[in-house]
């Protein structure tokens, strides 16, 4: 006599399957994020050793500040920037990969190798590159140009240039999926444009990136998340936030208020800020894809 499984025998053994992954990410991700609510609602002395509660205090106290109002300002924008620059050049150099029929290999190791330097060596190399007395790069600018660059002194080059190098360490992390999803497009369709006479400007833009689009909107949630929590190496070692504030971001802006005036129950007001920003744009960036993205016929 048969004897049939029934579909709840199988929950002990589940259960045991993701027990490692949901203790990883109780003790990881939500107990630090309930615990980081809770020290937000008080104010805290030398790192949290003395506390008083405040309940909402310090979210008003941010929303009446012109200095978080100005960081919360610039880092929306430095976000704007590095994700449609990121994708934008990520998706022409991917593109222009995919045409390539000699070499292909060498010439993909060089345009994902920036993704491989850990942050820190990379504000380095760039801020040897681009610095405004001794950088190869600036040498050659004002030589060749009336432009001087001195990122230093003035903010707004300063911000320009931490934004240049964000979306230079980023690039190869896109262009590694967007090669991957380029080629899985089936090659009858370029074979059909060839015939038609689609240029190539053209056949990117109707053929390939509707194609690719639920590649790029994972990409446009992965850089959110990158732009506004994986950049602080740079600021920190290319500008420490200056000058007059002009990349004092938020997640630097967090960091400084927490270790360097130790203000943990400010500091963790901000994180739930950020987070909630970070979420609700995301949030929007998927559910805009269920309008434009195309998952299948």
């Amino acid at each position: 006599m048969s004897t049939q499984t029934k579909p709840y025998d199988s929950i002990p053994q589940a259960a045991v399957l993701l027990l490692p992954t949901a203790v990883v990410l109780v003790a990881f991700l939500y107990y630090p994020g309930l615990e980081t609510f809770r020290l937000s609602l008080y104010e805290t002395l030398f790192l949290g050793q003395q506390t008083s509660w405040v309940g909402l205090g310090n979210f008003a106290e941010l929303a009446t500040s012109s200095a978080y109002h100005n960081s919360f300002l610039i880092t929306v924008l430095f976000a704007a920037i590095v994700v449609v620059g990121t994708l934008s050049l990520s998706l022409v150099i991917s593109y222009m990969l995919f045409h390539v029929e000699v070499g292909s290999s060498t010439y993909l190791v060089a345009a994902i190798w920036p993704y491989a330097l850990p942050p820190a060596v990379a504000a380095i190399l760039l801020n040897f590159l681009l610095h405004p007395n001794l950088g190869i790069f600036t040498h050659y600018l004002e030589l060749l140009t009336p432009f001087t660059l001195d990122w230093f002194n003035s903010g707004p080059q300063a911000f320009g240039v931490v934004a240049v190098v964000a979306i230079w360490k980023q690039l190869g992390y896109n262009i590694i999926f967007l090669v991957a999803a380029l080629n899985n497009v089936p090659e009858s369709l370029r074979e059909t444009a060839r015939i038609d006479g689609v240029g190539h400007l053209r056949l990117l833009y109707k053929v390939y990136i509707p194609l690719v689009s639920p590649t790029l909107v994972f990409l446009a949630v992965m850089n959110t998340i990158y732009s506004f929590f994986s950049t602080f190496p740079l600021v920190d070692l290319m500008t420490s936030g200056g000058p007059s504030d002009a990349t004092n971001f938020l997640i630097f802006k967090l960091y400084r208020d927490a270790f360097e005036f130790s203000s943990l129950g400010l500091a963790s007001a901000e994180s739930v800020v950020l987070f909630v920003l970070v979420a609700v744009l995301m949030y929007g960036q998927i559910r805009l894809s269920d309008e434009y993205a195309q998952y299948g016929v």
